[in-house]
């Protein structure tokens, strides 16, 4: 048996893939910081001889060529591909000798984009497995609408294809190792478990057990929005990366931070909601480290604009340029560490709270009930996304998608919005920028399944 370590970059839904015989490795679809890659390698003493990519990547910018570039790999991209770096063009067929007891093959999978390949890993025993990439994902396959609408409806019946391609190559028992589908918006819809095999596939899979036109309907139906920096990530990657510089970026004094606050720079707090609830420099946006950071940030800021990040310590800053410059943000504009009290510095007035409540706290505020202490409602705002509106929403609600609020915040009523989402993140978010633009604004925390039973009237 061969030996498979998983890199998971848990935050934008991906995984990348270490396999080895002990000796000699191939790597799948890093990610750009490849520090971790190369960390691991050297902690089980392999050489790593191969470093494949599964398809031109649309959420994430790949750090293969420079992984390829510093370890002396050989870097695997689709013959049929146009890039202009050096790189060994692989197509159906080919046979990658790895090392005596691992071998690599090559297979067409397009769906995902047009040149998708999913490689075979092949042990001493046979095939041990099978790297998927954006193709067949865990009871669910990758979103076919990424290279334009146009080619969507051809990309899904590709997609069915391609699944029953590779369960007809291999047996029931060969593991499925794919790249996206753990949260990822590359995933048509929500990924099933943890692990998968093709036998397993076969049973649950919609592309599998589905027919082709009911397939295609189906996976056309469910796609919804996807981050607006997707419209980057392929030209960067066709493109070639560059290394990374993930060295501290300049700090910024109370004086500075204010300045960029009041010329509406994005001015980032990476604490927790219930941090920045409790106290939080004003005018600054709620997105904390621990939800996808970058993934709403990337989707909400116009694509090149100056960020500064705010964290509780340097190393919370250094990890969410970690996670920015995956996505291709590479440098923040500016950084400062401690409290809302040293980012205001001489302006104790520019420290603000944010108001939070819960379902109950709405259900009761609706009926006219109070809570005490908190504005009454004049909307309920909804910043979910397009499909989880549709599913059940509060009666009377407004709907504006969270990336589409710094947009549209004209369109809501004059008063206090109380805001919403599935789980608090995304409202933090949103309730930072009503604040941000001068409305009054209650987060509410909670889980959107608590809202029908804490008495909430709904709408399906």
């Amino acid at each position: 048996m061969l030996d498979i370590e998983v890199i998971e970059t848990s935050s934008l839904g991906d995984r990348s893939y270490l396999a080895h015989d002990g000796e000699v490795a191939v790597v799948v679809d890093p990610q750009r910081d490849i520090d971790r890659v190369i960390a691991l390698a050297g902690r089980l003493d392999v050489r790593i001889a191969w470093v494949l990519e599964t398809h031109v990547h649309n959420d994430y910018v790949s750090g293969g060529l420079q992984l390829a570039r510093l370890t002396g790999a050989r870097y695997g991209v689709a013959a049929d591909d146009d890039v202009p770096f050096d790189r060994v063009p692989l197509r159906e067929g080919d046979v990658l000798e790895v090392s005596e007891r691992m071998h690599i093959r090559p297979v067409a999978t397009p769906g995902h984009t047009f040149h998708h390949l999913s490689y075979i890993l092949d042990g001493p025993a046979g095939p041990e497995g099978v790297f998927t990439g954006g193709s067949l994902l865990l009871g669910t396959t990758g979103r076919t609408d990424l290279l334009g609408q146009d080619h969507a409806h051809d990309l899904a019946r590709q997609q069915h294809s391609s699944a029953h391609q590779l369960a007809q190559l291999l047996p029931d028992g060969a593991q499925v190792w794919p790249t996206h589908g753990f949260g990822s918006f590359c995933s048509a819809t929500q990924a099933s478990g943890d692990t998968s095999t093709i036998g397993r596939e076969r049973q649950i899979n919609p592309a599998l057990t589905l027919a082709e036109t009911e397939f295609v309907e189906q996976t056309l139906a469910g796609l919804d929005d996807y981050p607006a920096y997707y419209a980057h990530m392929g030209v960067r990657n066709t493109a070639g990366p560059e290394p990374i510089d993930l060295t501290p970026v300049a700090t910024a004094d109370p004086v500075e931070l204010l300045r960029r606050v009041e010329t509406g720079e994005w001015v980032v707090d990476l604490r927790s909601r219930k941090a920045f609830a409790r106290s939080h420099l004003a005018g600054t946006v709620s997105l904390g480290l621990d939800g996808p950071m970058a993934t709403w940030l990337g989707w909400l800021i116009d694509w090149g604009a100056p960020i500064t990040l705010l964290g509780d310590t340097a190393n919370q800053v250094a990890q969410a340029q970690r996670e920015l410059v995956r996505i291709g943000i590479d440098r923040p504009a500016a950084a400062a560490t401690g409290g809302p009290a040293q980012w205001a510095g001489e302006h104790p007035d520019r420290v603000a709270g944010l108001a939070t409540a819960s379902f109950g706290d709405l259900a009761s505020a609706l009926a006219h009930r109070g809570p005490d202490g908190l504005p009454a409602p004049a909307v309920v705002l909804d910043v979910r996304l397009p499909h989880e509106w549709r599913q059940s929403h509060v009666r009377d609600a407004v709907h504006i998608p969270l990336p589409e609020l710094p947009q549209r915040l004209a369109e809501l009523p004059e008063g206090p919005v109380w805001v919403h989402c599935g789980s608090g993140y995304r409202a933090a978010a949103a309730a930072s920028l009503l604040t941000r633009a001068g409305r009054t604004a209650v987060l509410i925390d909670d889980a959107f399944d608590h809202a029908e039973t804490a008495g909430v009237p709904m709408a399906a």
